[in-house]
């Protein structure tokens, strides 16, 4: 009878280890399931390594069910199907499943999905011994390494549900907030691009035809509508031109990002942005109060959690200066020394990690900040919207009725010099 040895972690968190012998690998895993244990690694040790084919599984088909076949590949997923699965996988975790019968569950899917696809990949590696978060780092590259790294910590620590159970919270948080960030922007965005629209109407359409009108007179027009026509005759003849220039500056700014140097100074221009500044700077101290209060939540040592949170900042500049707080970290220094080091971070916001170190409660103190902000945020971007909006219509009235007066203008002149002339 084959002999399997295993690692494993028991109901009370310990990682334990041992060998029996059973008839095959599947009643290896379907003993540590009676057994309650949760298998990290399993391996078969008076049998050379087979390679197993990505189809196959230890299991029959369920009868009437097509077989599922594994994907060949990476899945990428969106996020809101990380949430959906993160949120599944711990109501089947807290509610006493294994994991490798909560994949299965969630395999038996009607539906043919990304979800489904990763699951199935998740399971054939979980039932060959790999443990879940380096399944989940193969298996797709949407869960990041921030995520695997908590499920990692949650498998060491035996309280993988609960850490799926906040990281579900956590990411429909995170939603949330870029979402409100989105929705305050797309109206303003409207109105100036319909502005926009209409004022090129004006001048490849509308003015062109007037101009007619205008040259069956001899007086002479209005300096304002001189100009207007100018510029419309810019836009008809020369349109071509605009494009180029535009075209060439974004290609010089795209590729200026992309180098460090270029990405690290727009990174930086953006957080001084008037009124958008402001949101982005609020949007970051939110999302990393959060995450910490979470990674420290769930057992992550401190340093750790802020190698992981800066591996998951985008702004390179914001990266930069956590970076510099990682090391004096490191080297022994408080968080919140670092930071004041460093400089750049509210007073506020230091004094807040301030209590939290102080009182030995770091996490609990960075979430009660991480809501604060995150109300602080939705205020500001109430006002943002509040601003942009008006000062968007004003612009765009005040051009738009320069125009139509110049138009009107212009008519009047035009009018006057042909009864003249009659």
């Amino acid at each position: 009878m084959p002999k399997f040895a295993y690692q494993a972690v028991n109901p009370t968190g310990e990682r334990i280890s041992g060998e029996f012998e059973v008839a095959s690998k599947t009643e290896a895993y379907k003993r540590l399931d009676r057994e309650k244990l949760q298998p990290i690694s399993l391996r078969q040790l008076d049998a050379p390594a087979k390679a197993s084919s990505p189809n196959s599984s230890s299991q029959p088909a369920a009868p009437g069910k097509p077989k599922t076949a594994a994907p060949s590949g990476p899945i990428r997923l969106s996020r809101r199907q990380i949430i959906l699965f993160t949120e599944e996988m711990g109501d089947l975790l807290e509610a006493g499943l294994q994991l490798e019968p909560a994949l299965r569950i969630m395999e038996d899917r009607e539906e043919a999905s990304s979800i489904k696809r990763v699951t199935v990949a998740l399971r054939q590696q979980v039932r060959d011994g790999i443990s879940f978060s380096t399944a989940l780092r193969s298996a797709s590259p949407s869960f990041g390494d921030l995520y695997c790294n908590l499920v990692a910590a949650g498998e060491i620590s035996g309280a993988l549900p609960q850490i799926l159970r906040r990281q579900s919270q956590f990411l429909m948080a995170m939603e949330e907030l870029q979402s409100r960030v989105v929705q305050a922007l797309i109206y303003p965005a409207f109105i100036f691009l319909a502005g926009i629209a209409l004022l090129f109407v004006f001048m490849t359409v509308l003015v062109p035809q007037l101009t007619v009108l205008f040259k069956k007179t001899d007086r002479g027009l209005p300096l304002i509508t001189q100009i207007l026509i100018g510029t419309s005759d810019f836009f008809v003849h020369y349109w071509w031109a605009l494009l180029l220039v535009g075209g060439i500056a974004g290609f010089f700014f795209y590729h200026t990002v992309r180098k460090p140097e270029g990405k690290l100074w727009w990174h930086r221009t953006q957080l001084r942005l008037p009124l958008v500044g402001n949101v982005l700077s609020s949007r970051y101290y939110t999302q990393f109060s959060q995450t910490m209060a979470n990674l420290l939540g769930n057992g992550v040592p401190l340093l750790s959690a802020l190698k992981l949170m800066n591996a998951a900042t985008g702004n390179v500049h914001l990266r930069s200066l956590m970076g510099r707080v990682v090391d004096i970290v490191g080297e022994g220094g408080s968080l919140t020394r670092a930071m004041k080091r460093v400089g750049g971070f509210p007073p506020l916001f230091l004094g807040v990690v301030a209590v939290g170190e102080q009182t030995g409660d770091l996490a609990t103190s960075l979430e009660k900040t991480g809501n604060r902000y995150d109300k602080e945020l939705s205020k500001k971007i109430q006002r943002l919207t509040a601003m942009i909006q008006p000062v968007i219509i004003f612009v765009m009235a005040v051009l738009v009725g320069v125009v139509a007066y110049s138009i009107i203008t212009g008519i009047f002149q035009a009018i006057s010099g042909l009864r003249t002339g009659g």
